[in-house]
């Protein structure tokens, strides 16, 4: 089920309103049915998988819980190797075994294995990640054993972050369904406005923008480099709002229900480093892969080239997870590079910066840092977005050869389109930057009635005049 869809737009209502009216013994049944039957809106039976690694990973916990030493840890094992067959089955079996055959042709060996006719259930790589976190807890004594299984399974399937995130924690989520929520003005009304503001960046401007840069990325051949460029730029507004926009409906209809989500997005193209930019963007991914990857590798607190080693290792991995293709492979392979860039010439900066006494005007050392770690960003975003690798170089080359505008490119700029995205991430970026001393929703409840009502009316407004309704679902669904 889609966020900006007619469907939910019914089903939310009628799933709060009930939630409420039901004794608190019930609300845990009630909300797992729920968010069944929003999973089951896109391929019924694909719950059947999460159903399965549900049963997997409970049984797994406790049996943890319960024993010591070395089965301790095969029961672990056991766990993440259920929930990454599965992700590997459905995500990446075609990726590797097309490569293989590939390889197997360039060598002349016999490969017979053909290509599996599967479609990639959505959110998987979400849930199996929050899954993973669960036991993973429980194995590391930070977290007891679930020992109610609706509740287990509330947890995987909690529909606001069950397709995109963020991705959770045992330790915040869980206790949250045991506690009773009564109906509280404030946090609904809060909650409701951060769906809308959600809802603002995802058909407003993300969707919007996505018309003019599929035209773009779908046909690169067909323009010029400051086209080229353009959507390039669009591309970066339009995954942050699509992403962010969906990380905030999350975490408003769970406020709603009075259940608290981790913050995802803290506005990242505002950050003054790449390694700022990963502490901003995506927030519950980027601290799952810093705990759960990263640190056990040994971190930083390993020789230098180890060092490098993780942070590329851990780069690529997030590239690989984002998709099963080259382009996203090379996306995180490129982000490690810039990020290992930017640890060995640190100290280079800094020196360079004060011999030319740069750092005595602290105001423009942020607008050049951080102007500069946002085009790293966007430049990364060629290749993410690209539908091949010689796509996303031939893009590059254009950007930098051709600055010429073809008369053909013009016609895709639609006036009204074009101002509205305009009008749309200028309108974000203000309201980011609002965001660096006051919380907009707490700033704005403090507002005059009469203030807060002509707010209101035109962001439902916006989204309704402004909005591109085209059914058009959110980019990380497919991870």
């Amino acid at each position: 089920m889609l966020f900006n869809s007619l469907h939910f737009l019914i089903f939310f209502p009628i799933v709060t309103g009930l939630y409420f009216l039901l004794p608190h013994r019930f609300r845990w049944a009630w909300l797992l049915a729920a968010s069944s039957y929003f999973y089951m809106a896109f391929i019924p039976a694909y719950v059947l998988i999460l159903y399965v690694t549900i049963l997997i990973d409970y049984a797994a916990a406790i049996l943890i819980e319960r024993t010591e030493g070395v089965k301790r840890k095969r029961y672990l094992v056991l766990s993440i190797v259920a929930n990454v067959g599965i992700l590997f089955f459905f995500k990446y079996f075609n990726f590797f075994n097309s490569n293989i055959a590939e390889l197997a042709q360039f060598l002349n060996w016999n490969y017979s294995i053909g290509a599996l006719n599967i479609i990639l259930p959505v959110g998987l790589s979400f849930h199996t990640f929050q899954a993973m976190s669960y036991t993973i807890e429980v194995y590391r004594g930070n977290q007891k054993a679930e020992r109610h299984l609706g509740i287990y399974a509330l947890y995987v399937m909690f529909f606001p972050q069950l397709v995109a995130g963020p991705i959770e924690r045992p330790q915040n989520l869980l206790h949250q369904f045991y506690e009773k929520h009564r109906f509280d003005y404030k946090r609904v009304t809060d909650g409701l406005k951060l769906m809308g503001w959600g809802m603002f960046k995802k058909v407003v401007i993300a969707d919007r923008l996505a018309v003019m840069v599929t035209k773009v990325y779908d046909n690169p051949y067909d323009f010029s480099g400051l086209t080229l460029l353009m959507a390039t730029y669009f591309f970066a507004f339009q995954i942050y709002c699509d992403f962010s926009g969906y990380s905030d409906i999350a975490r408003g209809s769970a406020k709603v229900l009075g259940i608290n989500l981790m913050k995802n997005f803290d506005r990242p193209y505002f950050a003054k480093s790449i390694s700022e930019f990963w502490r901003r963007w995506h927030i519950s991914l980027c601290t799952w892969f810093r705990d759960y990857i990263y640190i056990p590798l040994g971190g930083n607190r390993v020789g230098k080239w180890r060092w490098y080693f993780n942070i590329f290792i851990v780069f690529l991995i997030s590239g690989l997870w984002h998709g099963a293709a080259w382009t996203y492979v090379s996306w995180g392979a490129i982000l490690g590079i810039f990020m290992i860039c930017s640890v060995i010439t640190r100290q280079l900066r800094q020196k360079i910066s004060n011999l030319l006494g740069i750092s005595k005007h602290p105001l423009l050392v942020k607008i050049y840092t951080t102007m500069v770690t946002f085009h790293l960003i966007v430049f990364s975003w060629i290749f993410f977005r690209a539908k091949s690798i010689s796509d996303a170089l031939y893009i590059v080359g254009s950007i930098i050869s051709d600055a010429n505008l073809k008369p053909s490119s013009i016609f895709i700029w639609q006036k009204v389109s074009l101002l509205a995205a305009f009008s749309g991430i200028i309108f974000l970026l203000i309201v980011q930057l609002v965001q660096r001393k006051h919380q907009i929703i707490e700033a704005f409840s403090n507002k005059h009635i009469l203030i807060r009502w002509a707010g209101y009316v035109a962001l439902i407004w916006a989204i309704f005049m402004l909005g591109e309704f085209g059914g058009q679902q959110f980019i990380y669904f497919v991870f």
